[in-house]
């Protein structure tokens, strides 16, 4: 086994603070990495809160890891020492239910094993994610990084970038189409920059006047101030496509009267229940949907094409340290638009 330095909180809502985990030697078709760099996505502040219930302490979160592999299982095929890969949010699946069969392991019906605060196939052993400075997982489940992405930038495309590209791809967003995206936080800058790559012509809506600058910059051609007087009676029947990136409770009713007949508002964010009317729906053969993550093949397929179109996301780069900080940033929504952990500082540490 190999002992790694690590941050974990040991109980739910405590501070993270340094921990040692165990990681095993890679078998026959795993890897070793060497985490460079994790991004700090919101569920993080969730799970180590234990604000979804269900969380395994201690934890070590993080699923947006980018590193290089370090050493390789002697049956391995698709890694070589020294290649730059990523690891999101699951680490293996069953691979036989109908779900990862067609590449959507997300949804595997007995349960992703998730990087972190989740059980390895045996169900026993706690998985432990990127707050870490290495971690070892089976070949199937690791990702390649496009050389020409700065690497801190690239780390929350495995988490914010495929939430975001999944929809838009699924649901065939097309050149020319007219996309909404509510809420611009790590999430939204990431549908913006995405829908944008598309073609599609994206409008931000946000009750925050300070975010149009950034939604231009980010790619958007429009911004919607939806707290403005009459910004819903105005833009009724607008958008072909609505992604709805926010997380506080809201009124979907409104935002899907803006959608034109046949429109879709897909929801990646997880807000409490709040009341839909069917009229908002049936009136205009509307559709509403969720989407999580996406499989190996289609974040695969989100990397690529980020490489192709130079899509990084927007990052303040920390050091381990300032962790229990960067939460209290998060959640004032004082950053712009992930924290991503240089896990040198914590290789420092560890000397």
């Amino acid at each position: 086994m190999l002992r790694t330095p690590a941050y974990a909180a040991d109980k739910a809502g405590a501070p993270l603070k340094p921990y040692s985990i165990e990681r095993r030697e890679p078998g026959p078709h795993e890897v070793l990495i060497d985490i460079l760099y994790c991004g700090i996505c919101h569920s993080d502040v969730h799970q180590v809160r234990d604000e979804w219930g269900g969380s395994i302490f201690p934890m070590v979160p993080g699923h947006e890891i980018v590193g290089r592999v370090t050493e390789t299982g002697a049956q391995v095929k698709k890694w070589q020492v020294g290649d730059t890969v990523g690891i999101g949010c699951f680490v293996d699946s069953c691979r036989t239910c109908e779900a990862c069969r067609s590449g959507e392991e997300q949804f595997c019906e007995e349960g992703m094993n998730a990087t972190y605060n989740g059980y390895e196939r045996d169900r026993k052993t706690p998985t432990y994610g990127g707050y870490s400075t290495r971690i070892t997982v089976n070949e199937d489940y690791v990702l390649r990084i496009p050389p020409n992405l700065p690497l801190p930038g690239a780390a929350p495309l495995l988490c914010a970038g495929i939430t975001t590209y999944s929809p838009l791809r699924h649901f065939g967003v097309m050149p020319g189409a007219k996309v909404g995206v509510i809420g611009l936080g790590g999430l939204g800058h990431m549908g913006v920059k995405i829908a944008s790559a598309m073609g599609a012509h994206v409008t931000v809506l946000s009750h925050s006047p300070a975010k149009m600058d950034d939604a231009l910059r980010l790619g958007a051609a429009d911004f919607l101030l939806t707290a403005e007087q009459n910004a819903f009676k105005e833009n009724a029947r607008r958008f072909d496509f609505i992604l709805d990136t926010v997380s506080a409770k809201h009124n979907y009713n409104a935002y899907l009267n803006l959608l034109k007949r046949d429109g879709t508002m897909v929801l990646v964010g997880i807000p409490e229940p709040t009341t839909l009317s069917a009229g908002s729906l049936v009136m205009q053969r509307r559709r509403l949907a969720g989407s999580l993550i996406g499989g190996i093949r289609e974040t695969q397929e989100m990397l690529d094409f980020c490489g192709e179109h130079g899509i990084v996301a927007d990052v303040e780069v920390i050091p381990i340290d300032r962790i229990n900080e960067a939460y209290e940033r998060m959640l004032r929504s004082d950053v712009r638009y992930r924290f991503v952990i240089d896990l040198a500082s914590l290789k420092k540490e560890a000397a």
